[in-house]
């Protein structure tokens, strides 16, 4: 090791230049042999063992690690659980429940119900207390629900796995509902409805006016979002009716991961099952047995709202108009389900901004076919919703509204070219992309959780992950065709927001769906790429 160094007394200044005479340049060197006499720490060179340690022992995966425990307890309630390496758990409870059991019911008590959670209980008389005892443990909670399930869930440490089981079982089972709680989520609602119309992003909405088409005045196609009308029709003595019916034992399951099962089961027999829920003291006269058990109507349809989308605060980009078209596809429980999420996975899509490789999905259909070809084209993404009894197939995109008659006949002609030819490399892409997915969202413990609680509830056990990857992996490209052959034998379903002057009649969305298109079927005018 050296050093340069120039000796700064041998310059000058002449004429207001700087002369360099007689430089001399030299080398300063460091003693290597000093430096391996001086030892920094007594201890060996890393390329030698240390000596006097005892003999290293790695871990192994155990099949019993990943195996998913189901006891079924005297009143019908289920308990499932799975072991996970970890200090903390995710535990929960998975309710069959949600929208489209809202038939009797003014639309909009489960968006109530996401507000109410985790408040005051018999047991916790504020909701600051309650949420003290989860963080004596470390814990937070959440609430959230979609049109048939709603799951409570917390997050804690596992030493503490007696407490946050009563929570769950309080916040389920005895929750006061006091007036004030009950007019403070009857404000949330108001609010994030006022505000939904003030947002940009459309998706919440739009997927409400999608099932609203796809299922017209039947289950699946009831709101999500409480309509405002109902605002002001929904009070404590129906949410309790709500509750007392669809909060029962045989539609629940009380899911942990990262816990033993034995001690769970007993908190979970001594405060889901030993304690009774509040509505067994509340006056008979106002609970009513009503339970609704129809399944799931496909009609097909237009819904279409005509209103300004927001601007973006802050972007250049245009105002926007939003058309989503969808086709009734399979439940999760049906032999082509996988199919399906794998022809989702080829269509792809996201926005036009997105950035990213193979792996973010930039080799999609959506995206080579539509979004890469068309400049106007702001959004094009694919969905697929499954239900127990039923499911919807569509593409959501996003253009200005006097491009919006393109838009809406370029996803019908692609979502009719899902039944043409598949490559070999696109169908080996997306099994890929989807076996990679899964396995990567399984890795977090609360997805574990609602995979467990979700699966158990609507089959009785879990499949392991390895069973779907198998599954994925059988998919061939004649069970893409004959999936999207059958889904486009359907009706379709459209739904529209924004400026709609130009947007197609449902007829001629309809005809450019069709697997048989004849001469003098309306599909529309030829696209023009350079048409403003």
């Amino acid at each position: 090791m050296c050093d340069i160094y120039i000796n700064s007394s041998e310059f000058g200044v002449e004429g207001g230049n700087i002369r360099l005479s007689s430089v001399r340049f030299s080398r300063r060197h460091f003693s290597q042999d000093s430096d391996r006499a001086r030892q920094v720490t007594p201890l060996p060179p890393l390329s030698e063992p240390v000596p006097n340690l005892p003999p290293i022992v790695y871990s192994s995966a155990k099949s019993e690690d990943a195996l998913t425990e189901v006891t079924v307890l005297g009143n019908g309630l289920r308990v499932a659980s799975e072991k996970k390496f970890g200090q903390f758990c995710t535990a929960g409870v998975v309710i069959d429940s949600g929208p489209r059991y809202e038939v009797a019911y003014p639309s909009g008590i489960c968006h109530f119900l996401e507000k109410l959670s985790f408040g005051a209980t018999h047991k916790f008389p504020t909701r600051d207390v309650m949420l003290r005892e989860l963080e004596r443990h470390g814990g937070i909670c959440d609430c959230q629900g979609s049109r048939d399930t709603t799951v409570y869930a917390t997050s804690a440490d596992s030493r503490g796995l007696e407490a946050i089981t009563q929570v769950l079982a309080e916040v389920t089972l005895r929750p006061q509902l006091s007036t004030d709680e009950v007019e403070a989520a009857r404000q949330a609602v108001a609010f994030e409805l006022e505000t939904l119309s003030m947002r940009p992003e459309q998706e919440t909405i739009l997927m409400d006016m999608i099932h609203a088409a796809a299922y017209k005045g039947n289950t699946l196609g009831l709101p999500k979002i409480c309509p405002v009308e109902n605002v002001h029709k929904i009070d404590r003595g129906t949410i309790i009716n709500y509750l007392k019916n669809h909060y029962t034992p045989d539609r629940m399951v009380v899911a942990a991961v990262g816990v033993e099962h034995g001690p769970f089961v007993e908190y979970v027999q001594k405060y889901f099952v030993d304690m009774k829920p509040m509505w067994n003291s509340e006056s008979n006269d106002l609970i009513k047995s009503n339970v609704d058990k129809s399944v799931a109507k496909y009609t097909g349809g237009i819904v279409q709202e005509e209103c300004e989308i927001p601007l973006y605060p802050g972007s250049d980009l245009p105002e926007l108009s939003h058309v989503v078209i969808g086709i009734e596809s399979c439940s999760h429980s049906h032999p082509d389900f996988v199919a399906t999420c794998v022809l989702n996975m080829m269509m792809g899509g996201g926005g036009s901004f997105s950035a990213g490789g193979p792996g973010k999905g930039m080799y999609t259909r959506l995206y080579t076919n539509v979004l890469n070809r068309y400049h106007w084209m702001f959004n094009a993404t694919a969905y697929n919703h499954a239900y127990g009894d039923s499911g919807v197939f569509c593409v959501h995109a996003a253009s200005p509204p006097a491009r919006l008659h393109d838009t809406a006949l370029l996803i019908a002609r692609e979502l009719s070219a899902m039944a043409g030819n598949v490559a070999v490399n696109e169908l080996r892409r997306a099994k890929t992309q989807l076996q990679s997915m899964l396995l990567m969202n399984l890795e977090a413990r609360p997805v574990v959780f609602e995979d467990v609680g979700r699966q158990v509830l609507a089959t009785g056990k879990r499949k392991p992950p390895s069973y779907f990857i198998n599954e994925i992996e059988k998919i061939t490209a004649d069970d893409i065709v004959r999936v999207a052959t059958t889904m486009l034998s359907k009706r379709a379903a459209v739904a529209a927001r924004g400026k709609l002057t130009h947007l197609p009649t449902f007829e001629e969305i309809q005809a450019n769906m069709s697997l048989n298109k004849s001469e003098t079927s309306p599909q529309g005018r030829r696209l023009n790429l350079f048409r403003a």
